[in-house]
């Protein structure tokens, strides 16, 4: 697809300066950007690129326009307008609607018209597929699931039991929605299975990562809100609460029954506890190990930077002698007093 740029600056809400009638065909990178590409500048490290970019136009800040070769599309948020501008530009490719001969769709199933169903997909009994929905090859929807209206499940996704998924929502290959949450009681030899009652609630354009997995609850529902994005390799814990408009980057652990509040943040590689909450607002550093509630909004960090080996060897060392230090700083302070 291509646009002109009178037309962009129109769709995106941006001041144009050069050209309105050049033709854009699709984005690239500053450094790599030829003729007829749209590109976009938001972080300085990219500089050099931006002053020497071939692209037809870049999107950018008011600040930065000076330093631009080219016709600029200057907006607040550039980074912003580059994903609006992509998906004008790269329109998903519409899926034929049907059901694919090696498909299993159970009688008592529904399965809308306009939806595609693709190859050794299963659809059991009392399931539900919406509107426009594309359900990608190998994955499975259990008893009584429901997906609404306009959803995108790329490859081998698993829905189990009576899981429900809002409207535009995109589950990328390999995720797992509704499997049993690690519920377990010790009756002083072995461990027991504690029945996960619950199910999970995914609310509208959700968007969740490969290789995810969201567990069921075990007595009240796994919940997330609307517009919750999740990386690949996320692992939420039954019970979970997540709030609208959150996003968890790439290997985080939540714990069961944490709740989460609203636009929150969380790096990759952070460890949430169980049985706590977040507030509003709160962004967690990739790393960030969290084992109380967090009641304040804010920017909040935990872990150790990496350091040369040999420092890293020292410092682990005399951190194993914190508590005889400590102790020997008080003795001292008392001697002084």
């Amino acid at each position: 697809m291509s646009l002109t740029l009178e037309e962009l600056s129109s769709i995106l809400k941006a001041t144009l300066h050069g050209d309105p009638a050049t033709l854009i065909e699709g984005v690239a990178t500053l450094g790599n950007a030829a003729p007829g590409r749209l590109s976009f500048f938001s972080n300085r490290r990219y500089r050099t690129y931006l002053k020497e970019t071939r692209a037809s136009a870049v999107i950018l800040a008011e600040g930065d326009r000076e330093e631009c070769p080219v016709a600029t599309l200057v907006m607040d948020n550039p980074y912003l307008g580059y994903a609006q501008a992509a998906t004008l530009l790269n329109p998903e490719p519409v899926a034929a609607p049907g059901i694919h001969a090696s498909a299993s769709v159970h009688a008592g199933a529904h399965v809308d018209s306009s939806a595609h169903i693709g190859a050794n997909t299963v659809i059991s009994a009392g399931a539900r597929i919406g509107a426009n929905c594309y359900i990608g090859p190998g994955s499975v929807i259990l008893e009584d699931t429901t997906v609404d209206e306009q959803c995108w499940l790329s490859a081998n996704v698993t829905l189990c039991r009576e899981v429900h998924i809002g409207k535009r929502v995109r589950l990328h290959p390999g995720v797992v929605i509704g499997a049993d949450g690690f519920g377990i009681a010790n009756d002083g030899e072995a461990w027991v299975k504690v029945p996960q009652l619950g199910s999970v609630i995914i609310g509208d354009d959700v968007e969740i990562g490969a290789n995810t997995s969201v567990d069921r609850g075990a007595l009240e529902d796994t919940v997330l809100e609307q517009g919750v994005k999740l990386d690949n390799l996320v692992q939420v814990g039954h019970n979970v609460h997540i709030g609208a408009h959150t996003a968890v980057a790439g290997c985080v652990a939540i714990a069961g029954s944490a709740h989460i509040g609203k636009r929150c943040t969380i790096g990759g590689a952070a460890a949430i506890g169980g049985h706590l909450e977040i507030a509003d607002d709160v962004h967690l550093t990739a790393t960030s190990s969290v084992p109380n509630s967090i009641s304040k909004a804010g920017v909040y960090s935990s872990g150790v930077p990496i350091q040369e080996n040999k420092v890293w060897r020292r410092n682990v060392i005399r951190m194993l002698h914190l508590e005889d230090m400590a102790k020997r700083i008080k003795a001292l302070e008392r001697k002084l007093k």
